[in-house]
C-alpha cells in the first residue's frame, strides 16, 4: 500500500491580494484567477491526482458543460479528480473544482457526480471564497489563507489544511453560502440537460453512507455542512419546475459508469499521513 506523506507547502505570493484588502477594493476577476492559478500549482505538487487520460477527459467534459451552461465571466475551467478515498470536493477560486476518487466512486449515476460539480461551479460563479477572504481585513487575509494553505500555523505542527482528503482548503462556507450553492447546482444542471434529482439523492446517499460510518465522511462534512433540509430545499426547487421543463434530462450514460469502473480497477488510493 502507498502512504502519501502531506509536507509543508510554499506560501503563496500574497501582495496583491492584501493590497486589494486593504484598500478595500474588490478583488477583480484577474486577480481572483491569479489567485486560483497560484492555489492549483500548489495542490497539483502537493495532492495525489489521478493522472489517468480517460479520466481525467472524463471529468473535464461533464465539467465543463456545466459550466458553459452557466458561466457569464468566460472563466477557464480546470476539472481535477483527487486520488483520495474520502469522500469529498472542493472549489478554489477562478475555476479550479476538484473532486476525490472516493466521492466518484460513491456516485451511482451521472447526475449525481454532475450535481456535486453543479455546487462546486456555483460557489466559484457565486465568488464564496472570494468574498471570504474580502471579508479578512489587511494582513489577516494572509495569515488565513498562510494557515489554511501552508504549515505555517501552529509552529508547523498543526495537521496540514491541504491534504490527501481535501478538508479545508478555505475556511468551511456558510449555511447562506452552501444553500446558494446548492440552488445554482440545481439551474446549472438543468440548463446542462442532466437531471437534477441527482443533488438531493446524493445527499440521501450521503447521510446514509454517514449513518452507517460516521467517521468516513468526516472531511465532506466539515466543510459542506448537510441537513435534511438542504434536501428539502433542492427537493423543492426541483418541483417547482414545470413538468415539460424536467422531461427528458439526461440521468446517467455509458460513459460515466465505464469511467466510473476505471477508477474502480485503479490501485488504491495512497494513505494520507500527516507529518
Amino acid at each position: 500500500m502507498h502512504v502519501f506523506s502531506s509536507h509543508a507547502i510554499r506560501p503563496l505570493t500574497m501582495g496583491l491580494i492584501l493590497a486589494t484588502a486593504a484598500t478595500g477594493c474588490a478583488i477583480s476577476q484577474g486577480q481572483e484567477v491569479q489567485l486560483g492559478a497560484s492555489a492549483a500549482a500548489q495542490i497539483a505538487a502537493q495532492l495525489p491526482i489521478v493522472r489517468d487520460a480517460e479520466v481525467a477527459d472524463y471529468i473535464n467534459a461533464l465539467g465543463n458543460k456545466l459550466a458553459r451552461a452557466t458561466d457569464t465571466r468566460g472563466l477557464s475551467w480546470h476539472f481535477t479528480v483527487v486520488d483520495s478515498k474520502e469522500v469529498n470536493a472542493f472549489a478554489v477560486p477562478g475555476g479550479y473544482i476538484y473532486v476525490n476518487r472516493g466521492l466518484i466512486e460513491q456516485a451511482q449515476d451521472m447526475s449525481q457526480l454532475a450535481g456535486v460539480l453543479g455546487h462546486e461551479i456555483g460557489h466559484v460563479t457565486k465568488r464564496h471564497s472570494v468574498e471570504q477572504m474580502q471579508q479578512a481585513q489587511g494582513a489577516n487575509v494572509g495569515v488565513t489563507l498562510l494557515c489554511t494553505l501552508t504549515k505555517v500555523c501552529n509552529s508547523g505542527v498543526a495537521s496540514t489544511a491541504i491534504n490527501a482528503g481535501g478538508t479545508a482548503l478555505f475556511a468551511k462556507f456558510s449555511r447562506t453560502d452552501e444553500a446558494e450553492a446548492d440552488e445554482e447546482g440545481v439551474k446549472t444542471v438543468i440548463k446542462a440537460g442532466i437531471n437534477p434529482k441527482g443533488i438531493p439523492e446524493m445527499f440521501r446517499l450521503l447521510m446514509r453512507l454517514r449513518a452507517s460510518n460516521p467517521s468516513g465522511l468526516d472531511a465532506f462534512f466539515s466543510t459542506h455542512p448537510l441537513a435534511e433540509s438542504r434536501i428539502t430545499a433542492t427537493e423543492a426547487q426541483i418541483a417547482a419546475y414545470p413538468a415539460s421543463r424536467l422531461r427528458n434530462l439526461q440521468t446517467d450514460t455509458q460513459a460515466f459508469q465505464a469511467m466510473r469502473r476505471r477508477l474502480l480497477a485503479l490501485p488504491p488510493s495512497p494513505v494520507a499521513r500527516a507529518q
